[in-house]
């Protein structure tokens, strides 16, 4: 991945999030407005029925939208989700996920995302959720990391 300002910034602040680290999950592209992580399928991160969990799976889209919102930001402003709701569309199951991050608007404080989640296995790839997200850029806050 190109380290210019917006990718090495991202790419700093995904590495600080043990939570990604937990679930193994692995920043791969990022440009302004989009980000794309990869989750390998592990046991570990499995629902009852060996399904990749939902919450696993909001959480790595979370972020991947989080972090498309982060690339339109200020530089010295954070990102915080405000709210998101998951469309679940199919069971999570596949050798490993790509999940797609993208801004849909941009403003100076509220920030727009979409994200995508896909199962890839050896058949290829299935759209397996959906997310719409809204971030706030935070500034001056001590306990925030930009």
């Amino acid at each position: 991945m190109d380290q210019d300002p917006i990718a090495a910034r991202i790419s700093t602040s995904f590495a600080s999030q043990p939570a990604m680290t937990l679930i193994g999950a692995r920043l791969e592209k990022v440009a302004k407005g989009s980000v794309e992580i990869h989750l390998p399928f592990a046991p570990a991160i499995t629902q009852q029925h060996g399904f990749l969990h939902a919450g696993i799976l909001a959480t790595a889209l979370d972020s991947a939208c989080g972090y498309a919102a982060l690339t339109t930001m200020a530089l010295d402003a954070g990102v915080m989700t405000v709210e998101f709701k998951v469309n679940l569309l199919s069971p999570g199951a596949g050798d490993w996920f790509r999940l797609l991050g993208r801004v849909r608007k941009s403003g100076r404080t509220i920030v727009f995302s979409e994200g995508e989640a896909f199962a890839v296995g050896p058949e290829g790839e299935k759209l397996i959720a959906t997310m719409t997200a809204t971030m706030m850029s935070i500034r001056n806050r001590g306990n925030i990391r930009n």
